[in-house]
C-alpha cells in the first residue's frame, strides 16, 4: 500500500523536546494517542487525551518499568499485516488494535556511559522494549511509520498534511532504514561497553556504529563517495567541532585536521603549541612563548610544505597568532577557542575553515581505531602511550643534558604522529626536520636532514638547524646507519624504543660519536 493513514500512535520517549507540540498536532489530525510512563504524564499535563499502555495491555508497568510494552497488544498492533486475513482474524480474536505510528527514542545508554556512571546504572539504561518495538514497526513499514528522534516529527506531520493524514511508502521505508541503523548503533555501543567491562580484547563478534555528522561532496578523490559519522560525541575533536566560518570541509580536510588536533593535544595546554599538518603528516611542530611564537617556529621547519596546510593550536587563538597565520594560505585552523578579534581577522578569508572544539582531546584516552580491509575490519586499541609516563633508560656513556632531555621528549611526542618510518629532529622545543613514510629508516633520516637544509636556505642560514638538535625515531634502528646519518646531520642525542638485535651496535656507534641515547621501551608505528 502506498499511503497509510495514521489513526493510532504509540509514543514512548526519554527525550521530551518537541513532544507536546507533536502530540498536539497528531491530536488535531484525529490520531488516538497511546503512551507510557513519563511520556503519558507529560501529554496528560498538556491537556491532551492519551491512553496509558497499562490500560491497553491490561497489565501495569512492573519490575521498575522493565516490563511495560512487551505484550501482544503492543507488538501485535505493530506487526499485524493490514489486509492479511489470518492477521486480521488473530487481531479480532484477541482484541488487538493496529498501531500506525510508533515514536520511540531509546534510554540514554551512551550518555550514561560517557558520564562515567556505575556499572549497575549503565545496565539499567539498556533499553529492551524500545528496540523491540522499533524493530517490529520498521519491519512492518508497509503499514507502520516509525520515528526514532524528534528531528523527524515535522517530516511526518508535513506528509500527513499533504496526504489527508497518511504517510507515503517512500517516507516509511526511509524511516525504517534509519530505525534499524539506530538500534544497530545502540547495540554496538552496548556490546563494546560489555567487552570493555569484561576486558575482552578480541570479542567473538564486534559491531560499530555512528551517526551522520556530515555528508561530503566526495572522498579522497572525486570519483569516491564519502561521509563523516560521529561515534563518540563526548571526545573532543574535529568530528564534534563547531565550524565558525569557511567552505564545507572535504574528506581530506577532515582526515588531516584530525591528525593535527590529535598531535597538538599531546602537549596539553601548559604552554602554547602549534602543529602544521600536510597529508596527515606534520611539517612543523613547536612550543613557544606565545601562539604566534610557536607558529613561527613550526613554520620555519618546512615553510614550503606548510602552504595549503592544516594548523592546530592547543590554546585559544588570539589576534596576534591569527594575523600571522593569515599571511600564508591555510586550509583549516582548529583550536579549543578563538577570541572575537581573531575571528574578525580571519573572517576576511572566506574560504578558510575555522573549527573550535571547546577543549583538547585526551591523548591517554582508551578507545578503538578501525580500518577496513578486503573482507573485514582491522581493529586495535588507540595508541595512548605518553612519553612522560615511560621509564626512560639512558643506554650510552653520556646522559642527555636537561635541555636535550626536554627536546627528546618533545621529538618523541611528535614522532608518535608521523607516518612510519618516522624520524624527527628537534631543537629548543621545535621540529627542525621531519622524515615520514619511507620504506627505509635511514632514508627517513636523510630526508629529514635534507628538508632541514632546504629550510635553512629559505631562512638565509648557512647551517641547517639539525646542528645541535636531538633526534627521535618511532621504532628501533635496525642498523647503525640511521643513527650515523642523524649524527652526521648534527644531532647530539637520540630517543628510540630500543629492542633491535643490533642494539649493541647502535649504542656503540652513538658512544663513538659522543651522542647521548635514551630507550623508551615503547614503539609508535603509524601506518
Amino acid at each position: 500500500m502506498a499511503d497509510q493513514k495514521i489513526r493510532r500512535a504509540l509514543l514512548s520517549v526519554s527525550v521530551k523536546t518537541g513532544l507536546i507540540e507533536f502530540a498536539r498536532a497528531l491530536h488535531d489530525h484525529g490520531v488516538a494517542l497511546v503512551s507510557t510512563g513519563g511520556t503519558s504524564a507529560a501529554i496528560k499535563a498538556a491537556g491532551l487525551p492519551v491512553t496509558d499502555v497499562a490500560d491497553l495491555t491490561g497489565f501495569p508497568e512492573m519490575m521498575d518499568g522493565r516490563v511495560k510494552t512487551l505484550h501482544p497488544k503492543v507488538h501485535g498492533g505493530l506487526l499485524a499485516i493490514r489486509g492479511n486475513a489470518e492477521h486480521d482474524k488473530a487481531s479480532s480474536t484477541h482484541g488487538i488494535a493496529p498501531i500506525d505510528l510508533l515514536v520511540v527514542n531509546l534510554y540514554p545508554f551512551e550518555e550514561t556511559v560517557a558520564k562515567g556512571a556505575a556499572y549497575d546504572d549503565c545496565v539499567e539504561n539498556i533499553d529492551v522494549g524500545g528496540p523491540a518495538m522499533i524493530r517490529g514497526a520498521a519491519k512492518n513499514h508497509e503499514s507502520v511509520t516509525v520515528i526514532v528522534e524528534g528531528a523527524d516529527y515535522q517530516r511526518v506531520l508535513d506528509a500527513m498534511s499533504a496526504n489527508a493524514g497518511a504517510t507515503t511508502l517512500a517516507l516509511r521505508r526511509e524511516l525504517a532504514a534509519k530505525a534499524f541503523a539506530r538500534t544497530a548503533a545502540y547495540d554496538a555501543a552496548i556490546s563494546n561497553w560489555f567487552a570493555e567491562q569484561n576486558k575482552t580484547e578480541a570479542p567473538e563478534w564486534r559491531a560499530f556504529g555512528g551517526r551522520l555528522g556530515q555528508a561530503l561532496r566526495y572522498g579522497e578523490n572525486p570519483h569516491q563517495s564519502a561521509a563523516m559519522y560521529i561515534s563518540d560525541c563526548h571526545r573532543l575533536g574535529v568530528a564534534t567541532a563547531r565550524q565558525v566560518q569557511g567552505k564545507e570541509l572535504s574528506y581530506n580536510n577532515i582526515n588531516d585536521t584530525d591528525a593535527a588536533f590529535e598531535l597538538v593535544s599531546e602537549f596539553g595546554a601548559r604552554v602554547p603549541a602549534v602543529a602544521i599538518i600536510k597529508h596527515a603528516n606534520p611539517c612543523g611542530v613547536a612550543e613557544g612563548s606565545s601562539l604566534k611564537d610557536a607558529y613561527l617556529k613550526a613554520l620555519a621547519c618546512d615553510p614550503v610544505s606548510a602552504f595549503g596546510g592544516i594548523i592546530a593550536l592547543n590554546q585559544t587563538l588570539d589576534a596576534d597568532a591569527a594575523e600571522e597565520i593569515g599571511k600564508v594560505f591555510t586550509e583549516v585552523i582548529i583550536a579549543p577557542d578563538a577570541t572575537a578579534d581573531a575571528k574578525a581577522i580571519l573572517a576576511a578569508k572566506k574560504n578558510l575553515r575555522l573549527l573550535l572544539t571547546g577543549g583538547l582531546a585526551d591523548p591517554s584516552a582508551t578507545g578503538l581505531t578501525v580500518k577496513s580491509i578486503a573482507g573485514g575490519l582491522l581493529v586495535q586499541s588507540r595508541d595512548s602511550g605518553i612519553v612522560d609516563t615511560l621509564d626512560l633508560k639512558v643506554v650510552t656513556k653520556r646522559a642527555p643534558s636537561p635541555q636535550e632531555m626536554a627536546d627528546l621528549k618533545f621529538a618523541f611526542r611528535v614522532a608518535k604522529h608521523v607516518k612510519s618510518n618516522a624520524i624527527v629532529y628537534a631543537k629548543s622545543g621545535a621540529t627542525v626536520g621531519i622524515g615520514a613514510g619511507q620504506m627505509s629508516r635511514v632514508d627517513s633520516a636523510r630526508i629529514a636532514a635534507l628538508k632541514a637544509g632546504d629550510a635553512a636556505k629559505v631562512a638565509g642560514s648557512i647551517e641547517a638547524a639539525t646542528r645541535g638538535s636531538v633526534v627521535a625515531s618511532d621504532a628501533f634502528f635496525p642498523f647503525a646507519d640511521g643513527l650515523i646519518t642523524a649524527a652526521n646531520a648534527g644531532a647530539t642525542a637520540v630517543i628510540q624504543p630500543g629492542g633491535s638485535m643490533r642494539d649493541d651496535e647502535v649504542i656503540k656507534a652513538a658512544d663513538e660519536r659522543g651522542l647521548a641515547m635514551v630507550f623508551t621501551g615503547m614503539r609508535h608505528f603509524r601506518h
